[in-house]
């Protein structure tokens, strides 16, 4: 495939503007506009966010190769890992389709005093401008839920394949098909009645059969919009047929979001730690993975079983 950065700059422009295109008729209007108006800031920071925060970076410290290690943080959000990584000496530069996230990114910046960001850039994670086979790790931490289409989502696993290095490791992260049920059934009658509604009923039903997330016109419900959430064996799959291997696939959430009043154990160090065990014993285990709502997939570019 072709070095993107050595393509003449017309045909740089041309591919720019075909992949707008694509995310008009890909990526939900209403999700981006959630994204500029800097929804994203702080989740990680409250609620099943610090679980997944903590859990994701536990894993990123196992895994990845030493810095400076270059790595890609692809739908990156406004930086929240790439700040964090970038503190550890790695060389990280973060894209996301969001103006909003890459502004707000440099806010970041007086939280990891000394450390600084490689790039911090506006774009489509099915078309990054970096030369292929340039990085030793991408974090696709967004992308894969708000790209509907299954065509368009194995272009985006395919730009990460051309930017790794041989065996370089690809960190993917996606949402179960149970999320949306089981939060709405664990705040059922204390902060909504979701379950009561038909229009509810009917989308859940849908995400479970297929994985197809449609809000509904009339519903009270208002959380997140058009995307496609995955079975975890659907999203090996898709790894398997964008040339990765080795898949390991984490519910990094676990069950630890069920525990009441998280924001406050959070602030207990024993209480916390009690959580975070919980989830660590439930990780792996195949059966309980999707009450983990988040899944962190974990693979490696051209890995064959020896």
């Amino acid at each position: 495939m072709s070095n993107q950065s050595e393509l003449p700059q017309q045909q740089m422009g041309d591919q720019v503007h075909s992949r707008k295109e694509i995310v008009m008729k890909t990526i939900d209007k209403d999700v981006l506009a959630g994204y500029n108006a800097g929804v994203e800031k702080g989740r990680l920071h409250t609620d099943l966010g610090l679980i997944e925060f903590e859990r994701t970076k536990e894993l990123l410290l196992e895994t990845l190769p030493p810095a400076p290690a270059v790595i890609y943080d692809i739908g990156g959000g406004y930086g929240e890992y790439a700040w964090w990584l970038a503190s550890l000496g790695y060389r990280v530069h973060l894209f996301d389709l969001s103006e909003t996230n890459i502004r707000l990114s440099a806010e970041l910046a007086d939280e990891y005093p000394g450390s600084s960001l490689c790039a911090a850039e506006v774009a489509d994670a099915r078309s990054i401008a970096r030369g292929t086979e340039t990085a030793d790790a991408v974090l696709l931490m967004g992308p894969l839920y708000h790209i509907v289409d299954a065509p368009e989502r194995a272009a985006a696993l395919n730009e990460c394949c051309r930017l790794l290095k041989p065996g370089g490791r690809l960190y993917a992260a996606a949402i179960t098909r149970f999320a949306t049920l089981l939060w709405a059934t664990t705040v059922f009658r204390t902060k909504n009645k979701l379950l009561e509604e038909d229009a509810f009923f009917s989308m859940v039903k849908r995400e479970l059969k297929d994985g197809e997330h449609i809000r509904p016109e009339y519903s009270e419900y208002r959380g997140i919009g058009r995307s496609h959430f995955h079975a975890p064996e659907e999203l090996e799959e898709e790894l398997a047929c964008a040339g990765f291997g080795g898949t390991v696939v984490h519910g990094v959430v676990g069950a630890g979001w069920l525990a009441p009043n998280l924001d406050e154990l959070w602030a207990d160090e024993h209480a916390r730690e009690a959580v975070m065990r919980s989830v660590r014993l439930l990780d792996t285990e195949k059966d309980v993975r999707g009450l983990s709502t988040h899944l962190l997939a974990i693979s490696r570019k051209n890995w064959k079983a020896e």
